[in-house]
């Protein structure tokens, strides 16, 4: 187990810059998610990572040990890819024993490993089989015991999961969770998928241009995103450009076209003064829709139209010109929509105060 340290990582491809001047931490034994849209540099960085791409500048530390330039196959890092990358010819236990044969350990010492590594992922009773003869998520199994058979220093996943169905998914989520902080392994994890960041990181790396934008657990990105590019990708809101009327003891009041608002500062280290120009970040599933009208944020307005899903609905309320979504939990207001009227309201916690 061990901490990563990346400091002023760059990377360049001829004239586009990949990776520019990155500074990171991912704490030893710590599960840290990459996240951020294609080309924004996060399988770039883990392929640094990895020793497949040497940076054009910076240091990468492994504890205390400068690996920047040392080759792939001396880090002692797992990889599992997004391909499965397995054998076809070789059973599963022979492609779990590959990497042990290539460091030439002796044969009783493979086959215990081996052994361990498929019944740490539930795959034993298939070690004889090939991989044409399992399903997509036995394969991933696989793949992840072949990864945690070589004792790794840390564990870099690049995408696993994008191959399986919706249902597999979900399963290899936790699955992946309970493996690494079963084997205490550093994992760095590169994902477009933002439910799958959310549910399964320790903390997370927004990524844009080569650029992070924001470090932080599921839960800070989710409510306190810093700017409006991480608001933006990770789950869905809606923006409200404002101008800052005031700020006193932590809560910041805004007046925007649908009304004044009061709310919180997403990024500590912004300089709002009054007169700034702001944008509001407000979460669908914050919103609370009633008959009485709120003391504070609440704007009149009417249910545009709706999406029924059952255990939610999904509305575009309109007010003073402007829709926002709105996202009401075991629905009742779903037949509401026409000329009636409604209040939605949310509490002062739930709006995030940008710089525009």
């Amino acid at each position: 187990m061990i901490s990563i340290g990346i400091q002023k990582l760059t990377k360049r491809f001829g004239p586009v810059t990949a990776l520019a001047d990155l500074d990171l931490t991912i704490q030893a034994g710590e599960l840290f998610f990459l996240l951020g849209p294609s080309g924004c540099g996060k399988t770039t960085l883990l392929r640094c990572l990895a020793g497949f791409y040497i940076p054009d500048s910076g240091r990468i530390l492994f504890g205390d040990e400068d690996v920047t330039r040392l080759a792939p196959h001396k880090r002692n890092t797992g990889m599992m890819f997004q391909s499965y990358a397995l054998w076809p010819h070789m059973t599963v236990a022979e492609n779990v024993a590959f990497g042990l044969e290539e460091r030439r350990l002796p044969r009783a010492e493979i086959t215990t490993q081996v052994g361990e590594a498929l019944e740490s992922v539930r795959m034993q009773a298939y070690a004889s089989r090939r991989p044409n003869q399992l399903s997509g998520g036995q394969q991933q199994r696989v793949a992840l015991a072949r990864a945690l058979v070589i004792r790794p220093r840390c564990l870099l996943l690049d995408e696993p999961l994008s191959n399986l169905d919706a249902k597999l998914r979900l399963e290899m989520r936790t699955e992946i969770r309970r493996v690494c902080k079963e084997f205490k392994l550093t994992t760095v994890y590169v994902t477009h998928d933002q439910k799958e960041a959310l549910s399964v990181s320790d903390r997370m790396a927004i990524l844009d241009s080569g650029h992070i934008l924001q470090v932080g657990t599921p839960q800070e990105i989710y409510r306190r995103p810093a700017r409006k590019t991480v608001a933006d990708f990770i789950g869905e809101t809606n923006f409200i450009p404002g101008t800052l009327v005031s700020s006193y003891a932590g809560q910041l009041t805004v007046s925007t076209a649908i009304g004044e608002f009061r709310g919180v500062q997403g990024d500590p280290s912004a300089t709002l003064v009054p007169g700034s120009a702001v944008t509001l970040s407000t979460r669908p599933e914050c919103w609370s829709l009633s008959s009485t009208r709120a003391a504070v944020n609440a704007v009149a307005g009417r249910i545009g139209s709706s999406v029924y899903l059952g255990e939610n609905a999904q509305y575009d309320f309109v007010t003073g010109g402007a829709t926002l979504k709105v996202l009401e939990l075991n629905p009742r207001l779903a037949d509401r929509s026409g000329p009636a009227e409604l209040f939605a309201g949310i509490a002062p916690d739930d709006v995030v105060v940008l710089q525009a």
